[in-house]
């Protein structure tokens, strides 16, 4: 072969190149490909293209390469956890009106006769009183002493109330806020006996007659915590 031939084949295979690059260049394929714009095989029987240096993984082609091109997975959401709840309490229950509650003590039971001193009996009977109470909202607790006929009105208006207010003062010792307590004497004016129930002068017999019309009415009004069953 003569020095020009070699010259012109040189030449032939560096514009091939050339050409080669360009069309590279205008594909921006990933793969050496010839002037036409197809791709070169590195040998025929694999059919695999020729990698340029801009191959990357995500400009392969299944006709050149079988590279899968992975996309990658969005990462987790991270969810913060809600706190824990704390259990729902149930409110407490609404106090319930009390319905009045009223008991007629003996005068007899409490006092000895003619008198406004609380005998201890009379101390216990208010005690268990007060003790049934309990858990009660005062609105107005009212005491009220009433007398037999024996001895005069005036006598006996002042007798039922010091029996009155000596009943107020030992609840009142007892816990009973004193500015819910309400004592007054009402005297022999409401007797519970009738008129000709119990004839005659003051006696023994008439003493245990007129024993009703001696007592001491408490009422209780206000509101009492509701209690419900376990």
């Amino acid at each position: 072969m003569t020095k020009t031939s070699v010259l012109i084949l040189a030449g032939g295979a560096a514009a091939l190149m050339a050409g080669i690059a360009m069309a590279q260049d205008s594909k921006n394929q990933g793969y050496l490909v010839d002037t036409y714009g197809n791709s070169i095989v590195t040998s025929p029987p694999t059919g695999l293209c020729w990698r340029s240096s801009d191959w990357t993984p995500t400009r392969a082609v299944a006709s050149c390469d079988p590279v899968i091109r992975k996309v990658e997975a969005p990462a987790p959401r991270i969810v913060a956890a809600a706190p824990p709840q704390k259990p729902a309490v149930a409110p407490a229950p609404a106090p319930s009106r009390m319905a009045p509650q009223s008991i007629s003590f003996s005068a007899d039971a409490l006092f000895a006769f003619d008198q406004s001193v609380l005998k201890p009996e009379g101390r216990a009977l208010l005690d268990d009183f007060a003790r049934r109470l309990g858990g009660a909202q005062y609105e107005a607790i009212f005491v009220t002493g009433h007398t037999d006929r024996l001895g005069s009105n005036e006598y006996n208006q002042k007798l039922s109330e010091r029996r009155a207010n000596a009943v107020k003062d030992y609840l009142v010792s007892k816990g009973v806020p004193a500015a819910r307590v309400k004592a007054e004497g009402r005297g022999e004016t409401q007797p519970v006996t009738a008129p000709g129930d119990c004839k005659g002068a003051q006696s023994v017999k008439v003493i245990a007659c007129l024993q009703p019309d001696r007592r001491v009415h408490v009422e209780v009004t206000g509101t009492k915590a509701s209690t419900t069953s376990p």
